[in-house]
């Protein structure tokens, strides 16, 4: 039976020294992708790879849930630098904060979607 792990314990210390030595602090991306985590947040990120712009309201309806919950992870989505907000008079419109949060939504699509 084929384990996937060595079968004896040999380090090469040269490699590991070079490698912890380019390893930068990852704590924001590990929070970043803690957001997308959430198969809801995920869900809303989606959408708005769809459409530009998307209303609370409309959030809500899309995702199934009251005002108040979407609101709670679009909240979570902005403090977290995926997404960001802008009023249009009585509304408040939700869009994607950059490019790079759109790429890496549907670049993930994409690659959970190869072996289906």
């Amino acid at each position: 039976m084929m384990k996937d792990v060595c079968e004896v314990t040999k380090i090469n210390e040269e490699t590991v020294a070079r490698v912890q030595g380019q390893l930068p602090e990852l704590g924001h991306v590990a929070k970043f992708l803690k957001a997308l985590a959430d198969e809801t947040r995920l869900k809303i990120a989606y959408a708005l790879t769809i459409e530009k712009a998307l209303c609370v309201c409309d959030v809500a309806a899309i995702i199934g849930s009251s005002v108040a919950t979407a609101s709670h992870h679009l909240r979570y989505l902005k403090e977290n630098r995926l997404a960001k907000s802008h009023r249009e008079g009585k509304l408040v419109y939700y869009s994607l904060a950059d490019e790079h949060v759109y790429q890496i939504v549907k670049i993930a699509y994409e690659h959970a979607e190869e072996d289906n």
